[in-house]
């Protein structure tokens, strides 16, 4: 922990998300937002990690996030991602779909856009219809998906006022998490173990391909791709476990990593060096997963708690294409440190950008390290 700096903020987070610097610059990223959930009010806020900072008592410099603005959030804030550089889209439990403005010049949020109803149940024997949580939420300008324990997807595009496509019945069961594969094509997956490809260009309001984990039907938490490589993708559920898949072949994952003691909440590769790779537990733990060499052939520094090599089991035969897929036994070692070994309350949520981590936890504190690689 002695590369983070710690900031106690007096709510549960629940999302983390830095904002994305623009595409030509070099510098590291300079604010995060975070959403709270189990509050009395939950917020959506801004944080910025410029250099602010005091002295320790032995000459040190200390770095904590300072708060630049928060908004009132109706809900627990499920998930949270930003939109472009100024606005952030956040999912609710209540159902709901808001899109908020950070205006920089002087340091505020408001509502840009709402959509209320966008997850729902319907009860059969009223006209009354009961929000339905809102789970999942992926951006690619200008389009937003969302998915939901209603087992609906919806196509938004921003400054519409409504859907531009839903999928009403796409789930018999909850959808926990969606992530873009390309620009017309999503992948959501389910509580009971599937990933499924929904292809946009297509009329029918059903999946192109139907992945699954295994017949245990074990809830699967969250996904995401490989920012270069768009047929890798690796999940996350309750088990703990990490699943890599190749989604070109075969319907079952390439690698089953053993991870956490307890649910995982998170999973991201890291966007410009995914050889690297990192997972959040409600075990407490934040691990860092490291391909990029052999773990024989380098020193091992490894934080106390922090696993040292594990050994990938595969489902099946792959050539060498990436780390994430190598049947080379020699290769199949990888390093892994857990970046947070005394934590005790469930971390629900990191994002890597550059050198810098960023994760919120149930201990009501945001981490922050900016020197991931160092």
């Amino acid at each position: 922990m002695e590369d983070f700096s710690a900031k106690f903020v007096s709510q549960k987070i629940s999302k983390t998300r830095w904002r994305p610097v623009p595409a030509a610059a070099l510098q590291p990223p300079e604010l995060f937002a975070t959403g709270s959930w189990d509050n009395e009010e939950n917020k959506i806020s801004v944080w910025s990690v410029g250099d602010f900072g005091s002295l320790g008592p032995n000459g040190e410099y200390q770095e904590e996030p300072q708060l630049l603005c928060d908004i009132r959030h109706h809900g627990d804030v499920m998930d949270m991602q930003f939109f472009d550089q100024e606005r952030i889209v956040a999912a609710s439990s209540t159902g709901s779909v808001t899109v908020f403005r950070h205006h920089q010049n002087n340091q505020t949020l408001s509502i840009n856009q709402r959509w209320e109803r966008a997850h729902y149940h319907v009860d059969p024997d009223t006209p009354f219809y009961g929000g339905a949580s809102c789970t999942g939420v992926i951006c690619n300008n200008p389009e937003i998906v969302t998915v939901g324990e209603d087992g609906r997807i919806n196509l938004f595009r921003a400054d519409h006022r409504e859907a531009v496509r839903t999928i009403e019945n796409a789930d018999s069961s909850t959808l926990h998490a969606v992530t873009f594969l390309r620009t017309t094509e999503i992948l959501t997956v389910n509580s009971i173990g599937q990933l499924k490809i929904w292809d946009f260009r297509q009329q029918r309001n059903e999946p192109s391909q139907i992945f699954s984990l295994t017949g245990d039907r074990i809830p699967l938490h969250c996904v995401d791709r490989h920012p270069n490589q768009q047929h890798i993708v690796a999940t996350g559920g309750q088990d703990g476990m990490l699943s890599i898949w190749d989604v070109r072949q075969g319907s079952m994952p390439v690698s089953l990593l053993n991870a956490h003691e307890a649910e995982m909440w998170e999973v991201h590769f890291h966007p410009s060096n995914p050889d690297h790779l990192f997972t959040c537990s409600e075990d407490g733990s934040l691990w860092h997963w490291d391909t990029s060499t052999d773990v024989s052939e380098k020193p091992s520094f490894f934080h106390q708690g922090g696993r040292s090599t594990t050994l990938l089991s595969h489902t099946a035969n792959q050539s060498v294409i990436s780390a994430w897929l190598s049947n080379n036994p020699t290769k199949d070692r990888m390093e892994i440190t857990n970046l947070v070994p005394n934590q005790t309350l469930s971390v629900n949520s990191l994002d890597v950008l550059g050198p810098c981590l960023v994760c919120g936890t149930d201990a009501e504190a945001i981490y922050v390290n900016r020197h991931l690689f160092a």
